[in-house]
């Protein structure tokens, strides 16, 4: 393979790890929306486990907006379970549930962390390489 026809591959293989950590940057960011948005469910289930009975509350629905609600069962909270499937809960077991779904989310986010650091540090080499290519081909 001449040099032509390698720095033509290393420049493919750099633009595939580009796209490649496109993808997973925009991964990471779901996963952090979801991270934010189980946080804040954490939140409101602990400021509404100390409401009595009979409150009036009111409750966020994203988006800065949030909409008025008298409790009726302030200690026992609807968690959905997948599938389209709800069970009620106490709140200390959905807040315990909530700190699961965190916990997996934050390794999962960390386990895409060092993929991303695995390619970019691939990458890198390549570019490298086709620097010193390039380099060769102008002198």
């Amino acid at each position: 393979m001449n040099n032509e026809e390698e720095l033509s591959k290393y420049m493919a293989l750099i633009e595939n790890y580009k796209e490649q950590m496109n993808q997973l940057e925009t991964q990471s960011g779901y996963i952090q929306a979801a991270i934010n948005d189980y946080n804040k469910a954490k939140i409101t289930v602990e400021k509404l486990k100390d409401s009595k009975e009979g409150s009036d509350i009111l409750i966020p629905i994203g988006g800065s907006s949030y909409v008025n609600a008298n409790v009726k069962k302030p200690k026992n909270i609807l968690f959905d379970i997948g599938e389209g499937f709800v069970i009620e809960k106490s709140s200390e077991d959905t807040i315990e549930n909530i700190d699961k779904r965190i916990k997996f989310l934050e390794k999962n986010q960390e386990k895409l962390n060092e993929v991303m650091q695995n390619l970019q540090k691939e990458a890198t080499e390549i570019s490298m390489k086709a620097q010193e290519i390039y380099k060769q081909q102008q002198g």
